[in-house]
């Protein structure tokens, strides 16, 4: 019995150990027609950009609504409870509007302009987030002049880089 567990341990460490099995190899699946044509809605600069404009006004109203909420009247000693809250509903109300019409026409102006150039280039990769983001920045500042627009371009197209960088979408 001995010698059958020596032979048993000779055996098992003069072999090599074979390689694990591989994973089967699965069949290529074709998108469906619902996914074709989701996914060409989804590529028209149009919508996206729609869609993004939407989604940023949805962030601006947040937000309004927030930074809102922490503005204190100056008058707040003089101002019983009632006064105190219709003040700011108000201010709530109003910086949430501003926000929200901003942040929507920030966020329809960059998409259309990455979307646009992307599709000019037919390429996906950070100059299309710079170019993006130089006419966003230039839009949303144009009404202070030539300078202003410039500063508003470079300054929102380095943001854009840094965020995509942060993110991490582009290899």
């Amino acid at each position: 019995m001995s010698s059958d567990i020596s032979a048993n341990n000779d055996s098992s460490t003069s072999t090599p150990q074979e390689p694990p099995p591989k994973p089967p190899i699965e069949p290529l699946r074709l998108p469906s027609i619902e996914e074709i044509r989701g996914q060409d809605i989804w590529n028209n600069c149009a919508v996206r950009s729609v869609v993004s404009g939407v989604m940023g006004g949805g962030l601006g109203l947040f937000m309004g609504l927030f930074l809102g909420a922490l503005d204190n009247p100056i008058t707040q000693d003089t101002m019983t409870g009632r006064q105190q809250f219709v003040f700011t509903a108000k201010q709530m109300g109003g910086r949430a509007w501003s926000s929200c019409k901003a942040f929507a026409v920030m966020g329809l102006v960059f998409s259309a302009a990455e979307c646009v150039v992307e599709k000019g280039r037919a390429k996906h990769d950070t100059t299309n987030t710079v170019v993006a983001g130089c006419a966003t920045g230039g839009a949303m500042s144009a009404r202070g002049g030539p300078k202003a627009a410039c500063i508003g371009c470079a300054g929102f197209a380095t943001f854009s880089v840094l965020i995509e960088k942060f993110l991490d979408r582009h290899d």
